[in-house]
């Protein structure tokens, strides 16, 4: 009997495995990223219906995270060069959502099923934390550079300006920035296309 479950187990690993998305091959377009994952686009429209949020907003965010990796995690510390110690912290899957922070999305939201190497419920997930930066401490749904910063540091160290004593951070959160731009503009140039597509599937699939 556990060498039946076991290799049911091994089985759906494998099949989770091979249902992975794999990273996009044009990440600095926009228009090429939908087009090769139309259910990325689908998401990306639903988080933007649901929370108001952007579609370039959190699609620049996703790439500092994580690469567009559904697994991304910060890389193994080492002691002494060759004693792994641990991870510098539990952010985990597309959105690199701390377990904590995670946690509090699931409670709020209601999303119990939810997955951090789903790119639906981190895109869902980075909506919400978008439409909480907005209503805690003000900044623009529109505003990736500081919404990145809190995506970052937290409301809390955000309000306190941590992120003033990181000075490599505030660069990033311009690369963030101009990531955004990029791609809100290559957005304007294929949302029709994009939408002609997607409400083609929805009703004639």
């Amino acid at each position: 009997m556990k060498c039946f479950l076991g290799a049911v187990s091994a089985i759906v690993l494998l099949s989770l495995a091979g249902c992975a998305t794999s990273p996009p091959k044009e990440p600095d377009n926009l228009c090429a990223i939908f087009k090769e994952h139309r259910s990325w686009y689908e998401a990306a429209v639903d988080t933007r219906e649901k929370w108001g949020v952007p579609v370039h907003v959190p699609l620049a965010i996703m790439y500092q995270e994580s690469s567009f990796k559904h697994n991304a995690a910060p890389p193994m510390e080492y002691f002494l060069g060759f004693i792994p110690t641990g991870r510098a912290s539990d952010a985990y899957g597309y959105a690199q959502a701390k377990t904590m922070t995670w946690d509090d999305y699931v409670r709020e939201t209601g999303n119990n099923w939810s997955s951090r190497s789903d790119f639906d419920d981190a895109m869902d997930f980075m909506g919400w934390f978008i439409y909480k930066t907005h209503k805690i401490n003000g900044v623009s749904k529109w505003d990736a550079k500081n919404q990145y910063l809190n995506y970052h540091e937290g409301w809390g160290g955000y309000k306190r300006g941590s992120y003033k004593a990181k000075r490599w951070l505030t660069p990033v959160a311009n690369k963030v920035d101009k990531r955004s731009k990029r791609y809100a503009a290559q957005y304007h140039q294929c949302k029709e296309d994009l939408d002609s597509s997607w409400l083609w599937r929805v009703f004639f699939d």
